[in-house]
């Protein structure tokens, strides 16, 4: 994690991405954000219904691959064009307490599911420049049965940096806010306000 005084420049947010994308995955459970979190991570979830139908969801799918999910004020996200495929590598940029920070994530898998449950979405994995380690998976879905849409957030995480161990409280809370306005976002992306 990169923790800086000012908002860095486009190009040193393009070198920070270059030099994490050589570099392994910094924990173990690669994957399983789609099945069962590893033992010894916070485990979190947030679901919330956005709206019912077909169009609803598609208004979705849109959203994740723009990364609206992301389009937070106080978060961003380096760079919002990024295809959602395996091994993209992407900056997340927050500024908090006056500073501004950069974590470093690769994508880890992509989920595009057909049947009475559709789903799709992805999940990525933090690399070694990134206040935590763990994965955490954005998705939509639209049940046929009774036609709901729903967004999901899953993630496990634990501190990957000493000032992560220290601040702990802050970034927890920090989590539960990104959860929050993920989920306030992702439903002005589909036109429902917050």
């Amino acid at each position: 994690m990169f923790v800086l005084l000012r908002k860095p420049s486009a190009a040193k947010i393009e070198a920070f991405i270059e030099s994490q994308a050589k570099l392994d995955l910094t924990y173990n459970g690669i994957g399983t954000t789609a099945t069962q979190p590893p033992t010894g991570y916070v485990v979190d979830r947030t679901r919330i219904r956005l709206d019912a139908g077909h169009a609803a969801f598609l208004a979705g799918q849109a959203a994740l691959r723009a990364w609206e999910h992301f389009n937070l004020g106080w978060l961003t996200l380096c760079w919002p064009d990024t295809p959602l495929l395996p091994g993209q590598v992407v900056a997340v940029l927050g500024r908090a307490c006056g500073l501004w920070s950069l974590n470093a994530c690769r994508i880890v898998y992509t989920v595009d599911e057909q049947g009475p449950v559709e789903r799709f979405g992805f999940a990525y994995g933090t690399l070694p420049e990134h206040i935590e380690s763990g994965e955490e998976r954005f998705s939509v879905e639209w049940n046929k049965a009774d036609n709901s849409v729903w967004y999901d957030i899953v993630a496990f995480s634990r501190p990957n940096w000493l000032a992560a161990r220290i601040g702990y409280p802050l970034v927890r809370r920090m989590q539960r806010q990104f959860r929050r306005d993920s989920a306030a976002a992702m439903r002005r992306a589909i036109g429902l306000g917050t």
